[in-house]
């Protein structure tokens, strides 16, 4: 109690001085029963005991008697364990305890607010806060790590703001109701009219004052100092704290159990704590908070800076160095052991086992959904599978408080068959950004567009190891389109088409037909180390209406010009049929370094006939291009309205097609079980049965027995055989019908009606095929099933020896 008397003497006035020496004497001879005991250093008198008695019991602690926001209409407290309802031996004396460690935290801290230790629960009784703790191993995975458990928890929480944000908990006020027998009160003698007039005139005074308050903070906006808060300091919040020591924790931090977020003990947020508990104990901070938590000493085994509760405890030992601990007198240890033998421990947790089922563990959110308001801004969170769209989050950002312009959206997809992660909305500028993950048909990763419609603004990015062109991205406008590439083996890099106006109006249907006449190409290579630079193009600009091809080739090291060439592409005949002639004005050319071959006719020409045959190709690919685009955007538009999800093959729950495979696999099993059963039973136990019991068999009654079960056996293979083949025709009959009625009202029937009949007939071919792999195989089986049941009568143990001279 050494902190706590150098408290009371800072703190005290100077009317209590008296007080306060008196419990500095008391202090050094009785040490509290939940506190720490600390050798005698005078003898009390009986007068300074009573005196310190009496002052303690005069100490009123305001404690909260509804601390909870649960309302009895949401809890069925009749079907609640008893030990929600009533309070155990050792939870009597656990309050007790903790009245009394309140009553000295109040009387020593008298500027502290009270503390938060026995709340009421469910059914209106007072439990120890560190009573409602009780450890559980869950089976899942995803709760063994922090981040992953406070996400769960934060998810399953709703946030509800306190009625009083300085206190946990307010005490509501109970209506009395009206006696039967009261004096009633004197009529009002008051003129109603002038009361509304009144009540008229105070609701336009009103209206006034709102329209020029809401305008003066429309006008501040984002200029109100966020930092003018005048609860700041004041608010209370619970969170939880992570000690540094054990699973590899290298230093303590915060989670804040409503975001699932970490922090630092460093952080700004955290102003100070009050008071620390677990399931073991609980612990009062006695550090000056006036640096936040950031100096703060979490070493719980310091009586000096966290005083704790209960002393018979588990709780966490003071780091004592080496030296010190030399020094410690045994006598004082064997007696200090003594006493904590003597201490009051925890009573065990009264609430029940947490028990998570695998739906509700998957739901999290209350009722599958959880809306979440920030401040200009919405979070709307679902359960998997909730959404037929396979929308998992949401998020709206708004221009104005009241959240009625929306700016952007952001939706957070899962289980998607196209892949589609994330759709992002721009409600201003228009622009949708949408996010894929691997596994696209079109290995589609990105696509930014402002309409869905054909020759449109729009970027497409691809994953381009997933592609056999190595096509990273796609930018369209009306009346272009570039594609950057990466990896190729022919080291394009870039493509850039220009088109012309088109000549009919665009159909998707005849696009094929109707492509956009392309004006210009231009093409971009990566270096080629097997090729000299000033051979290897860099650029070739194919201009088709103008009929010339430019190229640019690479610079050559330690140069700052490239050598460029030019041909004029004409056709290969003129209007008149005569051949064209190569000639020198066809090929205009700039050499860093001219060479002799390049000059040659020969040469030029066979460049130019080869960037034609290039040309074309590069004239296809552009025109694959447009067609990819709008097959992409077809398969996007398809995607969309199907939705389809993704249904695990482990999701028995919701896969019909494991269901379905399931139930087939157990119905094998129940089959192969009644064969097995079948196969154990006594196949001459029917024919016995008609002999006298105890005679014992003759050959002839042998021979008799053999020849009735084999026969007996050979009817039941051909009753078998027959019933198959009577469904079979059965089957086939009414299929015949069923076409014979399909071609007699073909004409009159609707499409539905189709549907059904070629629905039908599916089925029954399905059964009229599966009949006849029956009939098949049992008529190969039966002659081999009737020798193994010959032999088997041969090797009976009761027909061996009887059967043995005809075997």
């Amino acid at each position: 109690m050494e902190v706590l008397r150098e408290k009371i003497e800072e703190e005290e006035e100077a009317e209590r001085e008296e007080a306060a020496e008196r419990m500095e004497r008391g202090e050094k001879t009785m040490r509290l029963p939940e506190m720490q005991v600390r050798k005698e250093e005078t003898i009390m008198t009986p007068e300074m005991l009573r005196d310190l008695e009496k002052k303690l019991s005069d100490i009123e602690i305001t404690v909260p008697d509804k601390p909870s926001v649960i309302t009895k209409d949401t809890i069925d407290i009749s079907k609640l364990p008893l030990s929600y309802q009533s309070n155990t031996t050792k939870e009597e004396h656990l309050l007790q305890v903790a009245d009394n460690f309140s009553r000295q935290y109040s009387h020593l801290c008298p500027d502290r607010v009270p503390l938060f230790l026995h709340p009421l629960n469910e059914c209106e009784v007072p439990k120890f806060v560190s009573t409602t703790i009780r450890p559980t191993l869950m089976p899942y995975p995803e709760l063994y790590n922090w981040d992953t458990c406070a996400q769960f928890v934060a998810d399953f929480l709703s946030m509800e703001p306190l009625s009083d944000p300085l206190k946990p908990a307010v005490q509501e006020k109970e209506v009395e109701p009206p006696k039967k027998y009261a004096v009633k009160p004197p009529r009002d003698l008051t003129s109603r009219f002038e009361q509304e007039q009144e009540i008229k005139k105070q609701k336009a005074i009103k209206a006034e004052q709102d329209l020029l308050r809401k305008e003066e903070e429309e006008r501040l906006g984002e200029a109100k100092n966020e930092n003018s808060d005048p609860l700041h300091g004041l608010r209370v919040h619970s969170w939880v704290l992570v000690l540094s020591g054990k699973r590899e924790v290298p230093e303590s931090f915060f989670i804040d159990p409503f975001t699932a977020r970490s922090y630092s003990n460093q952080d700004d947020n955290f102003l100070g704590i009050e008071s620390l508990w677990n399931h073991k104990n609980y612990w009062v901070n006695m550090q000056d908070c006036w640096n936040c938590c950031k100096d703060l000493i979490f070493d719980l085994g310091d009586p000096v800076r966290w005083e704790y509760l209960l002393l018979g405890t588990d709780k966490p030992q003071l780091s004592i160095a080496e030296e010190d601990d030399d020094g410690l007198n045994d006598d004082d240890d064997v007696e200090n052991l003594g006493k904590e033998e003597e201490g009051f421990d925890m009573p065990h947790s009264w609430v029940d086992q947490i028990s998570i089922s695998p739906e509700a563990f998957e739901t999290r959110c209350p009722n599958g959904k959880k809306v979440i308001q920030y401040k200009k801004a919405m979070l709307e969170k679902w359960a998997p599978y909730l959404n037929s769209n396979g929308l998992m989050c949401r998020l709206s950002t708004y221009e104005d408080s009241e959240c009625t312009k929306t700016l952007e959206i952001k939706e957070w997809y899962q289980n998607r068959e196209d892949m589609l992660e994330l759709k992002h909305i721009n409600k201003v500028t228009g622009l949708n950004i949408d996010y894929f993950k691997p596994g696209h048909p079109q290995a589609l990763r990105v696509h930014s567009y402002m309409s869905m419609q054909p020759e449109n603004d729009r970027v497409m990015e691809f994953y381009e190891r997933a592609r056999v062109d190595s096509l990273v991205k796609r930018e369209e406008t009306p009346k272009t389109m570039t594609e950057y590439y990466q990896g190729r083996p022919d080291f394009l890099s870039y493509r850039h088409v220009t088109f012309g106006p088109r000549i009919k109006k665009l159909n998707l249907n005849s696009a094929e037909s109707n492509p956009r006449p392309m004006v210009k190409i231009t093409e971009r290579f990566s270096r080629n180390p097997a090729k000299p630079a000033d051979e290897d193009v860099e650029e070739r600009v194919f201009l088709i209406l103008e009929e010339r091809i430019q190229l640019r080739y690479h610079c050559l090291e330690d140069h700052i010009t490239a050598s460029k060439r030019e041909f004029l592409r004409r056709t290969e005949v003129d209007s008149k049929g005569n051949k064209i002639i190569m000639s020198p004005e066809m090929c205009i050319s700039f050499e860093v370094k001219p060479m002799e071959h390049t000059k040659k006719l020969l040469y030029q020409y066979e460049a130019m006939m080869q960037l034609k045959n290039e040309e074309k190709l590069s004239r296809h690919q552009a025109w694959e291009s447009e067609l990819e685009v709008l097959e992409i955007l077809k398969l996007l538009e398809e995607e969309e309205e199907a939705h389809t999800l993704k249904i695990s093959i482990y999701d028995t729950k919701r896969n019909e097609k494991s269901k379905e495979y399931r139930e087939a696999m157990e119905r094998v099993m129940h089959e192969e079980h009644l064969r097995q059963v079948e196969a154990q039973l006594d196949y001459l136990a029917p024919f016995l049965a008609q002999l006298p019991p105890g005679e014992k068999l003759t050959r002839g009654q042998a021979l008799r027995l053999k020849d009735e079960c084999l026969s007996d056996f050979k009817q039941r293979l051909i009753d078998k055989a027959n019933l198959i083949q009577a469904r079979f025709e059965k089957e086939t009959q009414e299929l015949q019908k069923k076409q014979q009625w399909y071609q007699e009202n073909q004409v009159t029937l609707t499409a539905e009606d189709e549907d059904l009949y070629l629905s039908y007939c599916s089925q029954a071919m399905f059964r009229i095929r599966i009949l006849e792999q029956r009939l098949n195989r049992h008529k190969e089986l039966a002659p081999l099933k009737y020798l193994a049941l010959e032999e088997k009568l041969y090797k009976d143990p009761r027909l061996v020896e009887l059967l043995k001279v005809f075997a």
